[in-house]
Formats: structure tokens, C-alpha cells, sequence
């Protein structure tokens, strides 16, 4: 609703000193056709006026703006009539008179009433003037002029655009009935309400506004026509005026008492004017005593001031009518509304975000000048060695930052354009600070590990041994510009964070030369701690103010850290011209009595009188990169510093370049805005995987409704002619005449072809015909099965638009129905690396022939080539001999199972449920709810895998429902069992001690609900069941010995007389044909018989980026592949691999330099595209080298993990040109895929994979796989639920050969507190490649206990390579993680310094203990030194870092080990690291254990790279478990030749 004024609502104007009865003026009486047809009339009556001696002389004014030379009151007066006009857009107008014609709506009073948006106030010259000032000077209004009644925003072209107008007469203030302050300006011709002032003006109209404000809250609490209470006291008026104007949207809590008292007298003066239009119940304002006491309280606040504020103004003539007030001249109103502006501004400082004193958009800068004597003469930085331009990196995502991950800068320096060293002080500490001056920066970059140390601290205090820290020194890196920075710190710990558009790096030590110009930086930091820490002290800290602080300083010893100086004078100017870095340090100080202290204030204040520059702060806007202006990158060796670029096929590089250049071109600042959402929601994407919260013991059925008939209701086309051609070929099964052509109009339908229909919703389906048939009723009908174009599959926009999916839902229409016939070619082309030129030539002739169709505007010719089957997150060879047969039978049907009832009775022995034929003797699982319910075992926490139960064994004994009844369901129909108990029904320590296979008989009797049932498994006696020495599960089969007494929990022999049924003599496919889908897998896998699969029956495979060789190695055990060949940057994790896997060939090279090495030998160069670096490397290798390199024909399987570091950040690539993406190692490692096409193709990569770069590089790559004619599988994996203590996923995508069987996902064996992985779909969908285990599976979690249990102790620091057992292996995959190794290797621990050590001695040994559970007190260094214990820098940082969880953290013996990392450490992105029972870091051996490697298995380097080398392995576990899949691929294949 528009507020307005009339003569009857409260207004308050300015330039008044005393009330004098409006008159209305003669002059203003002008009609409106006088106003429209004469406009010089306005201006005679302003110059007559002036002749008059209303007013002293005209004064300077801009253009021809009419204007009087005085300011006078005038009465306000504004109609309420409005009618609408449509003016279809702004225009500029140059007189006043001209912009309030064209925005009259209708008949209206004198003077006129219109609205200002985007105004701004100025003077004759146009320089922005403060709004209150305008009762001093002649100003003038540039703004939009818009009619009384407009939408202002969504109407803005109706407005008009008027410059320089007015002068300015008087302000008024309305509003006091409604609530909100309307602040309203007159000229000669009109009044104008201030809507919008224009973004530059805001600041300065800010300050009057909320005077007007404070005015209606104010007026509105006192009166009681509008619910006032005058009898008040001051404190309360105070008190709910503040409360009010807070509550408004947009004050935030900046609104103080202070303020209300500061404007007492103006809003006095404001008030009293409106006693003439008050009610008759309300008391006079002017006498009002609570009113008083404010002007009073203002009054005296102001008595020290020498210019003490004067609101109402002198004297004035209205009508003759004369004020006896004392005059305020004009230089005295100037100084005094300057100092309440002023004032204002600070008081919004004291009241800003963060507690300290600081103006929230004003930033106060540090003047180089004034700090240059504590820093050293002038240098110059010259680079050492090769550094790369840190944009073509990219890193994990970090914890400071939405956009951008956070790194580890080493040996790092800061410098400006010139290279000249320059001081971080000179960077704004605040985002989005308007930054006048550019740093530059160099360094080591590594990967970030999460803790918090100091910047530029010695090796020997550091939080861990950094002997290794010279090898693992990270990429030689130049910076873009430096963006903001900030100071962590906590106890004798300074850690200092840069930000650039690229990422946060965390500084460690920096170069020599640049040690002095960091100093000062410590020193300040540290000298800040000092100050807090002495201000904690007190017992107020406002006891103590800035002076008070100074002179303590000054009596530091001067072997204090913090000494600056014991004269007061030197350490006050060190405080002040250094005070950036002290305020950022109170700013995020937990403890708000010290960010409010009078320190603080004291020193911006000081800081201000030293006339710091003051910098507007900026909404962080949207990283936008452009070239990298750092100096280095224009150096000489420049070109020898970018990252290199992927050695790609042409097939590859055309692929992700063709999608780069139509979706990210380079001069595009916006990602694509069709795409539709792919990838998984936010929450589960961005996950705790070590802090889960809580897991409900509860399946989540999902729903897996298998491909059917579609029901589609289609819109029929009305044909004059539809007809069979020729006779008919056949018959259904059902009778029905089969025909191989017909007509529908004049269009040729034919089985095989290809055809669309048009829905109900107006939605274009593409079906593939498969026969055609004619109903009893003489209906013509056709079966097709539903094509699908890739962009509605998982591909989404990375499809080619040509290819359609064939997918396995079907669905019968009449032949009526049919709207245009489309062009599919069904292609099949010769497979392998023998036709890939061939293939190539072909595909680069049909993509000419189609883009000149494209030309010509002729329609689309599609292509398909694969199946889509989204339920099995999987992309299939088409069954080509099975399509368009025309014969009555559709293959996607016929594998289709009939809808049947869930449960059906078969005998008094026997039932059906799921799918899964059940008799009587038969071993199931029945879900653990089923007990838990009775045995209420409670809540469960996720993550610790605490309390999460495995299956229940039970036998099948009876069917307790009658045989034949109808329909029956399956939770009220209930099975007779009999109860096996685990040993982990009867304690922990009983469950560490006993086989993971072992059962308890009992003579627990139950009845069950058939729906609790989850599968069949088998109990047989433990001589008959297949040993491994594998820690891996893969068969479904218990073992039982004993017998168990829950009464009275007492465990027996397992009497003679007990016999078990046992499964060995049935056929061995018995069992498969009638197991679940879920679970009931019986292969009888022995792994010592799969070791001796023979080599040439193994799949010779190459493995990329190899590591140490965890996925080789999982691979190997499964005895599905033999590693040949594998490639291997790091030399260290490349020994590794050749230590472990001796007969492969071990290339420790760039993965780039040998695929361009392999092509160059096999004589394809031209088919390569590569950097002449690669080029230059290659031609330099070893001649052994090249002539151990493999070739095409000779690889059946490549296996790899694409480091996550060259891709985690590119959800940036909508901001980044082809080239950034050309350097990612995923496409060189496609294209070894695509050059070599081995039989079997296997990547590997973390869970986020899928959602990188909103899920195009996960899209791309499954794009690229197919392109090349590739089966294609995709899914995540929680390594925990494959034997290993660790919470580990994993995304995979599985790649073969058309002709090959695409292996499946392994089946998860072991309960384990994680959520079902998910790879949303298109439509909503989602496909997870295997469920939850958090509600159950055939075994427990695997224990920490279970793990390291049998581990002899060693101490912090310990370093002996070899050490004796001491002892026999306890749990089960203790005896097969040991296997036959007879000495305990690499059972050596990061050393910690002696305050991480203390810390770690205080933390409890019991579960969940971390750094929450250290005590608040100091401790004794060895040096002398007291320090806190706890880590200063985690409470005061927790808030926005999840509160630390788990740093300094015990592993607990009954639970699980977090992610492994690459480094181990307290502070780290895992800080769960100390071990159970023991104060130390968890060992090398131990981190090996977590992730399923054998003892014997050996590591390589120094202890920083083994443990590099294991964080980064894919777990052999779960690996064995991909291999078993593969080889029954393989086998399946043999079987079927």
C-alpha cells in the first residue's frame, strides 16, 4: 500500500525552529492545464519571490533547474486518487516541469505527488552531498520520476529520468501511523516520496533514515491512537524502540540505545510539530516528560563537544511570522551534521558482525610507509627452479571454502609486479575488501592434510617427522593474485592461510630470504595472543583500556615472543600501524567481552586518526579467472612450466573437445542452463564418512519394478487407409496372425523399422518395431520396444545427439497411431585395435555426410548402438540376432519373469517368496530386527559400526501356513525355525576370539514372518567347509561345533546325536537356481586352488597409476588377471609395486611420455596427440624400456584410479577453456582404453567421482567408453562392506568388449554402517550398485580389535623396520591377514613433538575420546615453557569446522578405523588417529591392516610415503571381490565357446 500524505496525517518537516500555522501559497494554486500548457509560470513566481525578498540572491544551479534562493516550510499535501496510464519506457528529460507531465496519471492536487527511485542528492557542481545537508546549500535531485501508484521495479519503464531538478525546498518525515519511516522532498513544482536511493547515494542516505526511523518507533510507543503508552520512562522507551527497529528486516541488531539517545533532540524537534494533529486522547508531545528526558539525555551528551549538536535551526520568516531562537550558521550546521555522520558510522562499527569495532563495508588499510622500518631493505625474488601456473591444478575440496579446495604452500614466497619481496600485511584480512594493491606468490604446493601448524616452524617442533618432507616436497607453483588471508592460532601455534581465485594454501616455512618479511608478521600475531591471553586474565576485560594495554606491553621481558619495545611511544605506533592483524585476531576470539573490549575499540579508533585508507568492502562476487598476471609466468622458461598436457588418441581428444567447445566455450562465463540435475543430492554427497550420524536398523525397500509394458495412453490419427502388405507370415503364441509390413496412411511400416507416436501429453516416442500383429476384432497392432535418446539417459548432455539407447520397455499401439517413420542404423562394426583406422576412416566420413545433411536441412539420421538399462546402472551390446525377427516374440518380454505373488505355498514342505523356492531342512537368513525388537538393543550409532548385527542363521523346520491359500501375506504368514547363535550374540571378546564362520546350535524354537527372511546360506560340520587364507568372504557357508544355552550362556560340544544337514552332496547348480537375487551364492572358491590358475589362463593386464599395487593385488588373488605391465609416477610407490608384483614390468614414468611411446613404436604417431615435452621424453627412454612396452593385442584388461588431485576441482570448468581440461590424466588414461581396446577396462576413483564438475567428467567418461563400443557398468562401493575395518567408497566403471559378458557388482558380505550409495538418474531415478548393509549381511563388521589386535606395543617415534610378532594371531583375519610371514615389517609410528605427545597421553582410552576430553589447564615444556593443552586454534575455529570432530581422536577398539589418509596425523583431515591402548599414531603396518594388506606385503621410501602409498591404495579386499565377478565373466565366456 503507498503511503501518503494529506492534511490529516502526521508529518514532520525540517527547516523549522518553531510551528507556525501552513498557508497555503497562491502561486502553488496553479490548475492543471496551467501546469502542463505553462511552465514558465513556475519559475516567474520563484523570481518574484526573490524580488520580493523572500529569499537573498540566486545561487549557482545546474542547467536550467528551476530553484528559489531561500528555503522555506511549506504545507505538504498529496492526493490519493490515482488512475493508470501504460508509458512503455523511461525517458530523459532536462526540466523538472516535462518529467511531471508524463508520469500524471490522472486529475491530481497542487502540488503534484510523485515517487524517487535510484535518486541521488548533489550539488550544482554533481558531487554527492548528504541528505540533511541540504538544509545549508542549494542542492538538486538526479533520479527516476514515477508515478504515485507504480509497481517501481517491474514498472520501471513507465518512470521518467530527470537530472539535476529542484532546487531542494524542504524534507518532511510521514509515516507515524503505519509504522515505517516515508521520508519525502519538495521542490517548487512537487513533492517526492524517497523510495530507492541509487546504490552510490545508500551510504549517505542511510544516516537521516534511520533518524526518521527512530522518529515513528519513537512516536508510536508514546501515542495512544496507535497503541502508545506515554507514562514510559525513558529506559523503556529506549529499551523497546531498540527492540523494534531490530526486528525490522535489514537492521540486523544494529540498532543501539546509544543511537536513540544521539538523535534525541531531532526526534524532539520532529515530534512536537505533530501535536496539532494529535488525538484527543493523547497528551501533548511537547510536554511530554519521557520526551523531555530524551532531548535532555541528548543534550548532555553532548556538553563536552565544541560544537555541541543544535537540530532545530535558526530563524526563519513564514508569513511575517518570527522565531526569537538564536540562528546556527551555516559553517556550525555544516561541522555539526558532519560529526553526527561521524558518529553514526561508528556507532554501526561498534555494533557489527563480529563484536569488534569495525564499520561492516569499510575495511582500514595498512599503509606500507608506515610499516617499512620494521621490515628489511628492499629484494627481489628470482625463481630457482621450473614453477607451473597453479590454474592447471586442482585439489580436493576444502573446509574454508564452497568454490575453492584448500593446499600446502612450502618453501613459499610473496612479492608484487616487479618481484620485489612485499609484506602479507598489505593484503586485506577481510573477503571481498577492495584490494588496491596486487601480491604475488611462489611456493611447493602439496596435498592438504588437514591440520593446523605453524607457519615458518622449525622441523624439530613440528607436529610429526618431517625427515621426509624434502622428497615429498610438493609442485613448484607461481600464484594469481593474492585475495584475503587470515591468522589461525592457538597456544604457541601462528598458522597463516592465503586465499587466491584458485584455492587457500596453508604457508609452512617459507624461503630464506623471505624469513625476515614473514617475522613481522609472527611477531604481530603472536604479540595479539599475548594481549588476549593478558586481557583473559582480568577479571573484566574492559578493566584494562587501550592505554592500559600499551603500557603492560612495554614491560614484556624481552625474551618474551611478543617484546616489541619498553618504550610506551615505539610499542603504541608498533600496535597501530601493524592493528590489521591484531583486530582479525579479536575478531575470531570465541569470547565476546574481549572482542568488545575498550582495547579494541581503542585502537581502530586509533588506527582512524592515523587517516589509514579506507577501502569499501564488496559482496564476494563469482571467481571469474582470467590469464595469470603473476610475473613468473612471462619469464623465459614460462613454456617449460605449464603441467603437461594428456597424451590423447584423436578418437578422445575429438570427444571431450567437441563437448568443451558446444558447452564450455571459452569466452562462456555461465555452465549450461538446460542441464538437468544428475548427480547425487548435496547432503550425501558432501557426507561425514567417518561421523555419520545415525543409522536406522531398518531396510529401505526399495522399489525395483522390472522393465514392462508401458501403459501410454496415445493420441490416435485419423487415417482413411490402414492395411497389412502381403500375407501373413505367422502366428503369436496366442493365435494372433503375424505380418511383416503395413500401411498406415502413406506411410511404410516394416518390422525392423523404426517409428514415432505422439502421447497424450504431446510427448514424441520412438519405438523400434519388433513384430506386427491383427487382433480377433481385426484391430492392427504393433509391439515395439521404446528407444530412448541419450540425453534422457545418464549421459545426459555429454550424449551424441544422433545415438538413441535401446532399452527393455515395450509397448503395443495401434498401427493407426503411428505418426512419421525415423532413420535408426542398428550399427554393428568389427571390434578391436586392428579396425580402429579402419573404424576411424568410417566414422569421419559418415560425420561429413551427416553435417552436409545437417545443411541441407534434411531431418536426422539416428544411430544405436547399445541396450540402456538403467536397473542395472548399465550400457549393453544390442542382441542383434534377436531384434526385429518379426516372429511374435520380443526378447526383452521374454526374459521378462511373470508378475507372480511375492509368497506362494508350494507344500506342507516348500514355499516360493521372492523368487527363491524354500524347503524344509533348508539354512536361512533372517534380518536381525526380528531379535533386536526382542532383545531391544537400542539405538545405533553410524560410522563406529557399533551395535550393527549380521543376519541370523536359523534353520527351516516347518510351514505354518496351510498349502494353496490364496494370496497370502508374506509379514502375517510365518515359517518355523530354529535359532543359530553367533559368537557375537555372547560377547565381543568372544567374537575377537572365535571364527567369523562359527555358528551355535540351539534349541530356540521360533516362529517367523516370512518377510524377515533375507536369503539361504548352509551350516555344514568345519572339516567340510573350503579354507582360504584370504580375509575374504565370498561363500555363504557357516561351520557349527558347539551348541549354546542362552539361559544360562553356558557352550557345549555339539552332542553326536545333532546332525546337520549339509549341502555338499547336491549338484552344484542346485543351489544357483533356486538362490535369491540378493543373496545364496554357494561358489565353492578356494583361493590356494586360484593361485594356481596358470598364467595363459589369466587375462594379462596393464595397470595405471598403479601406487603400491592394492587393486593389481586384489585382482591377482581373485585369479582373474596376471599384471604384465603397470605405470607409476612416484618412484617410491613404483619400488613398492616391483617389490610386491616382481614379474611385471614397472614403468616409474608419466603416464603421457609412455603412451606417446607405445603409439611412436607402433609406428601411429599420426594418431597421437601429444606436447612436444611428452614427444621429447619419450624419444629419450631407455631402449630396455621401449622394448618392454606393451602393444595392442597384447592387453586384455586396463586397471587404474586417475589421480583424484588433477580433477576434484573442476566443478570450475564452466569458468575454464579446453585447454585447462586437456591436462587431466583421465584422458590419457582413455585413450591407453582406446588404442589398445583390451578385452576388460576397470577405473577406478573416489565416491565424488560421480559428482565432479556436476557429474560431466563421470558423463564424458562413460560417453567416451561407449563412443569406442564399449559395455559399460557404473556404481560406488563401501570397501567396509567387503572385510576391511575401513570406511572407504568408491566409485568404478566397468568397460567390455562387445562379445564379452560385462561383469557384475560383488555382493557386499559384511555389515557396516554406511548408506546406499547412489548415482541419481534422469526422471528422478537412482541406481545403486549394491544396498546398504547398515540393516544387516551374512557377517560382522569387521573390529578394529579384529584388525591390530595381536600388534606387539611400540612407542612414539619407532622406527625398527623388522620386528618378532611376540605373540599368536587371535581373530580370524588376524590368522589371514598373517598369513605364513613369519617377522612383523613396517610396524613403525610418526613421531609426534613433545606437546602433541603430552596431549595424546591426556586423552582418554576409551571410545570417542578426542581433543573435547583434554583437560583446560597448561603444561610444562622441557624448555620451561607453559602452553595450553588444549590446541587454542580448535575452540576457536570449531563452530565453522564441525566442531573438530574426532582430532586428537582414540580409534576404538569395537569400532572401525576412519578414511585412511595419505599422513596420519592428530591435527589432520582425519585426526582419529591415535591408537586404542597406546599413545603414539597409529603405525604404518596398522594403516596397511585397515586396508586389507597382507603382512607380507611391502612398502617402500620413507615412512611419509608408505603412508602415501596406503591412503591412496584401492583395498585388495575389495578389489578380490571386483575379481571374482571378472573371472566368472571370463569363465562364463570360455564356458559359452
Amino acid at each position: 500500500m503507498v503511503k501518503t500524505k494529506s492534511p490529516r496525517s502526521p508529518v514532520t518537516t525540517g527547516t523549522k525552529r518553531c510551528r507556525a500555522k501552513p498557508q497555503k501559497k497562491k502561486e502553488e494554486s496553479t490548475g492543471e492545464g496551467q501546469l502542463e500548457t505553462e511552465p514558465k509560470d513556475s519559475a516567474e513566481v520563484m523570481h518574484n519571490e526573490v524580488e520580493n525578498g523572500a529569499g537573498s540572491a540566486a545561487r549557482k544551479r545546474p542547467r536550467r533547474a528551476a530553484a528559489c534562493s531561500d528555503f522555506k516550510e511549506k504545507s505538504v499535501r498529496l492526493s490519493e486518487k490515482s488512475n493508470v496510464v501504460m508509458i512503455k519506457k523511461n525517458r530523459m528529460e532536462e526540466e523538472e516541469i516535462d518529467a511531471i507531465n508524463l508520469t500524471k496519471l490522472g486529475p491530481e492536487d497542487s502540488p503534484p505527488c510523485r515517487k524517487l527511485i535510484d535518486f541521488i542528492l548533489h550539488d550544482a557542481d554533481g558531487n554527492l552531498q548528504p541528505f540533511e545537508m541540504s538544509e545549508i546549500d542549494d542542492f538538486f535531485i538526479t533520479a527516476l520520476i514515477m508515478p504515485v501508484d507504480d509497481d517501481l521495479e517491474k514498472e520501471r519503464e513507465r518512470g521518467v529520468r530527470c537530472e539535476g531538478f529542484g532546487r531542494i525546498e524542504d524534507w518532511a518525515i510521514s509515516g507515524y501511523d503505519e509504522g515505517t519511516a516515508v521520508v519525502w522532498l519538495s521542490t517548487e513544482l512537487a513533492d517526492y516520496e524517497c523510495v530507492k536511493p541509487a546504490s552510490n547515494y545508500r551510504s549517505y542516505y542511510s544516516h537521516f533514515y534511520e533518524k526518521a526511523q527512530v522518529c515513528v518507533e519513537v512516536y508510536r510507543k508514546l501515542m495512544r491512537s496507535v497503541g502508545g503508552n506515554p507514562n514510559l520512562s525513558l529506559e523503556e522507551l529506549l529499551a523497546t524502540v531498540v527492540r523494534s527497529i531490530n526486528a525490522i528486516q535489514g537492521y540486523s541488531g544494529t540498532m543501539s540505545k546509544d543511537f536513540v539517545i544521539a538523535t534525541g533532540e531531532f526526534v524532539y524537534n520532529q515530534l512536537i510539530g505533530l501535536d496539532q494533529t494529535a488525538g484527543n486522547d493523547d497528551e501533548k508531545l511537547a510536554t511530554l516528560p519521557v520526551l523531555l528526558a530524551l532531548r535532555d539525555e541528548c543534550k548532555s551528551r553532548v556538553e563536552f563537544n565544541k560544537m555541541p549538536p543544535k537540530i532545530s535551526n535558526g530563524s526563519l520568516k513564514i508569513n511575517d511570522a518570527e522565531c526569537n531562537e538564536v540562528a546556527e550558521d551555516d559553517d556550525e550546521k555544516l561541522a555539526r551534521l558532519l560529526q553526527e555522520e561521524e558518529e553514526w558510522k561508528m556507532m554501526k562499527k561498534q555494533r557489527g558482525k563480529r563484536g569488534v569495532p569495525a564499520q561492516k563495508n569499510v575495511y582500514i588499510k595498512i599503509s606500507e610507509a608506515e610499516i617499512a622500518n620494521d621490515y628489511p631493505l628492499p629484494a627481489y625474488y628470482k625463481p630457482s627452479t621450473q614453477e607451473m601456473d597453479e590454474y592447471i591444478f586442482d585439489g580436493d575440496d576444502g573446509m574454508f571454502s564452497d568454490d575453492v579446495p584448500v593446499r600446502i604452500l612450502n618453501n613459499w614466497v610473496l612479492y608484487n609486479a616487479d618481484s620485489r619481496l612485499i609484506s602479507l600485511e598489505l593484503i586485506p584480512m577481510k573477503s571481498g575488501t577492495e584490494n588496491d594493491i596486487v601480491i604475488f606468490g611462489s611456493g611447493f604446493m602439496r596435498d592438504d592434510d588437514g591440520s593446523c601448524c605453524s607457519t615458518a616452524e622449525s622441523a624439530n617442533s613440528s607436529s610429526s617427522s618431517s625427515k621426509a618432507e624434502h622428497q615429498d616436497a610438493g609442485v613448484p607453483i607461481y600464484l594469481s593474485p593474492i585475495k584475503e588471508w587470515l591468522i589461525e592460532f592457538g597456544g604457541s601455534m601462528i598458522c597463516i592461510t592465503i586465499r587466491t581465485d584458485v584455492a587457500w594454501y596453508k604457508l609452512r616455512q617459507p624461503i630464506k630470504q623471505y624469513a625476515p618479511w614473514c617475522e613481522p608478521v609472527l611477531k604481530t600475531a603472536r604479540l595479539a595472543v599475548s594481549i588476549i591471553t593478558l586481557l583473559k586474565e582480568q577479571s573484566r576485560a574492559s578493566k584494562l583500556s587501550f592505554v592500559d594495554v600499551i603500557k603492560k606491553v612495554a614491560e614484556f621481558d624481552k625474551g618474551d615472543p611478543a617484546f616489541i619495545s619498553s618504550n610506551i611511544s615505539l610499542v603504541e605506533r608498533y600496535i597501530v600501524v601493524h592493528g590489521q592483524i591484531i583486530l582479525q585476531q579479536f575478531a575470531d576470539f570465541p569470547d565476546e567481552t574481549i572482542r568488545r573490549s575498550a582495547f579494541a575499540t581503542g585502537l581502530l579508533m586509533k588506527m582512524e586518526q592515523r587517516r589509514h585508507t579506507k577501502l569499501f568492502m564488496k559482496k564476494k562476487a563469482q571467481v571469474t579467472r582470467g590469464e595469470n598476471l603473476n610475473p613468473i609466468a612471462t619469464m623465459g622458461t614460462s613454456s617449460k612450466r605449464k603441467a603437461m598436457r594428456a597424451t590423447t588418441t584423436r578418437l578422445i581428444n575429438r570427444i571431450w573437445s567437441d563437448y568443451y567447445a558446444h558447452h564450455f566455450p571459452e569466452d562462456s562465463k555461465d555452465g549450461d542452463e538446460n542441464e538437468a540435475k544428475e548427480i547425487d543430492d548435496e547432503q550425501e554427497e558432501n557426507e561425514d564418512e567417518d561421523a555419520e550420524e545415525e543409522v536406522q536398523i531398518e531396510e529401505e525397500k526399495v522399489s525395483e519394478t522390472p522393465p514392462s509394458t508401458r501403459s501410454r495412453k496415445l493420441v490416435s490419427q485419423t487415417s482413411k487407409e490402414i492395411r497389412w502388405e502381403g500375407k501373413s507370415t505367422g502366428k503369436t503364441a496366442s493365435g494372433e496372425a503375424l505380418y511383416k509390413c503395413g500401411y498406415a496412411r502413406e506411410l511404410r511400416i516394416a518390422v525392423g523399422g523404426t517409428v514415432t507416436l505422439e502421447d497424450d501429453s504431446g510427448e514424441i516416442v520412438i519405438c523400434f518395431v519388433e513384430y506386427m500383429f491383427q487382433k480377433p476384432d481385426g484391430e492392427k497392432m504393433v509391439h515395439g520396444r521404446m528407444l530412448q535418446k541419450g540425453s534422457e539417459t545418464v549421459l545426459g548432455n555429454a550424449a551424441n545427439e544422433r545415438e538413441l539407447f535401446l532399452t527393455n520397455d515395450c509397448l503395443e499401439f495401434e498401427l493407426k497411431d503411428i505418426k512419421e517413420l525415423v532413420s535408426v542404423n542398428l550399427q554393428s562394426m568389427p571390434w578391436g585395435h586392428k579396425y580402429r583406422k579402419e573404424n576411424s576412416e568410417a566414422d569421419k566420413i559418415e560425420r561429413a555426410r551427416v553435417e552436409e545433411r545437417k545443411k541441407k536441412g534434411l531431418p536426422m539420421e539416428y544411430l544405436c548402438r547399445s541396450l540402456y538399462w538403467p536397473e542395472k546402472g548399465a550400457f549393453f551390446s544390442l542382441p542383434h540376432d534377436k531384434l526385429g525377427l518379426g516372429n511374435g516374440v520380443c526378447s526383452s518380454c521374454e526374459h521378462r519373469e511373470p508378475e507372480r505373488d511375492e509368497l506362494r505355498i508350494l507344500s506342507k514342505t516348500s514355499f516360493i517368496y521372492r523368487k527363491v523356492t524354500y524347503s524344509v531342512h533348508d539354512f536361512l537368513y533372517i534380518r536381525p530386527e526380528f531379535f533386536s525388537q526382542e532383545e531391544d538393543r537400542g539405538t545405533y550409532k553410524a560410522g563406529r559400526n557399533i551395535g550393527l548385527k549380521p543376519y541370523a542363521v536359523c534353520h527351516l523346520l516347518d510351514v505354518c501356513e496351510p498349502v494353496g491359500s490364496k494370496k497370502i501375506n508374506p509379514a502375517s504368514a510365518k515359517v518355523s525355525v530354529r535359532r543359530f547363535y553367533r559368537p557375537d550374540d555372547i560377547s565381543s571378546d568372544k567374537a575377537y576370539t572365535s571364527d567369523i564362520r562359527e555358528v551355535y546350535y540351539s534349541e530356540d524354537i521360533i516362529n517367523v514372518p516370512v518377510d524377515m527372511i533375507e536369503g539361504k546360506c548352509d551350516v555344514r560340520k568345519k572339516i567340510d567347509i573350503s579354507n582360504s587364507d584370504l580375509p575374504v568372504m565370498v561363500e555363504h557357508v557357516f561351520f557349527c561345533e558347539h551348541i549354546y544355552d542362552p539361559m544360562t550362556g553356558a557352550l557345549k560340544q555339539l552332542p553326536p546325536n545333532v546332525k546337520l544337514t549339509s549341502m555338499v552332496q547336491k549338484a552344484a547348480g542346485a543351489l544357483k537356481k533356486n538362490k535369491g537375487k540378493q543373496i545364496c551364492e554357494n561358489d565353492q572358491v578356494d583361493s590356494d586352488k586360484r593361485k594356481e590358475v596358470p598364467k595363459e589362463n589369466r587375462i594379462s593386464t596393464l595397470d595405471i597409476f598403479a601406487g603400491c599395487g592394492g587393486l593389481s593385488e586384489g585382482l591377482q588373488q581373485a585369479g582373474a588377471s596376471f599384471t604384465k605391465w603397470a605405470i607409476e609416477y612416484e618412484e617410491p610407490a613404483g619400488e613398492a609395486f616391483r617389490q610386491n608384483h616382481p614379474e611385471a614390468a614397472v614403468f616409474v614414468d608419466n603416464c603421457n611420455v609412455i603412451l606417446k611411446a607405445i603409439m611412436d613404436k607402433c609406428g601411429d604417431a599420426s594418431d597421437c596427440v601429444s606436447t612436444s615435452e611428452a614427444a621429447e621424453q619419450a624419444a629419450k627412454l631407455a631402449e630396455e624400456n621401449i622394448k618392454n612396452l606393451p602393444v595392442p593385442g597384447e592387453v586384455e584388461f586396463i586397471n587404474g584410479g586417475p589421480p583424484c588431485q588433477g580433477f576434484s576441482g573442476m566443478n570450475r570448468f564452466n569458468q575454464s577453456p579446453w585447454s585447462k581440461v586437456q591436462c587431466e590424466m583421465i584422458l590419457a588414461f582413455l585413450s591407453f582404453a582406446e588404442y589398445f581396446r583390451p578385452r576388460f577396462f576397470l577405473l577406478e576413483n573416489v565416491r565424488n567421482f560421480v559428482s565432479f564438475n556436476k557429474g560431466q567428467t563421470f558423463r564424458l567418461a562413460v560417453a567416451s567408453l561407449l563412443e569406442m563400443g564399449y559395455q559399460v557398468r557404473f556404481g560406488i562401493l563401501e570397501a567396509g562392506t567387503f572385510g576391511v575395518a575401513q570406511s572407504r567408497k568408491r566409485a568404478f566403471i566397468w568397460a567390455a568388449a562387445p562379445g564379452e559378458i560385462l561383469p557384475d557388482w560383488p555382493e557386499p558380505m559384511h555389515v557396516f554402517a554406511s548408506p546406499e550409495l547412489k548415482i541419481t538418474l534422469p526422471d528422478g531415478k537412482y541406481y545403486a550398485a549394491a544396498k546398504s548393509t547398515a540393516g544387516g549381511a551374512p557377517f560382522r563388521a569387521i573390529t578394529v580389535r579384529d584388525t591390530i589386535g595381536d600388534l606387539p606395543k611400540v612407542e612414539n617415534g619407532a622406527n625398527k623396520l623388522i620386528l618378532e610378532y611376540g605373540g599368536e594371531p587371535t581373530s580370524w583375519f588376524q590368522k589371514k591377514i598373517r598369513g605364513s610371514t613369519i617377522a612383523l615389517n613396517d610396524h613403525i609410528s610418526k613421531e609426534m613433538n613433545e606437546l602433541n605427545l603430552i596431549r595424546c597421553k591426556h586423552i582418554p582410552k576409551r571410545p570417542g575420546c578426542d581433543w573435547h576430553d583434554l583437560p583446560d589447564e597448561k603444561v610444562k615444556l622441557s624448555s620451561g615453557q607453559m602452553v595450553d593443552l588444549i590446541p587454542w586454534c580448535l575452540p576457536n575455529t570449531a563452530k565453522r569446522h564441525n566442531q573438530w570432530k574426532g582430532l586428537y581422536g582414540r580409534l576404538d577398539w569395537e569400532g572401525n578405523f576412519p578414511t585412511s589418509v595419505t599422513d596420519p596425523q592428530p591435527m589432520g583431515k582425519v585426526g582419529m588417529c591415535f591408537h586404542p591402548d597406546q599413545d603414539r599414531i597409529i603405525t604404518v603396518r596398522e594403516c596397511a591392516r585397515s586396508q586389507g594388506f597382507p603382512d607380507s606385503y611391502q612398502f617402500a621410501g620413507t615412512i611419509q610415503s608408505k603412508h602415501r602409498q596406503i591412503g591412496n591404495a584401492v583395498p585388495p579386499p575389495l578389489a578380490f571381490a571386483l575379481g571374482r565377478k571378472l573371472k566368472e565373466a571370463v569363465d562364463a565366456k570360455r564356458q559359452q565357446a
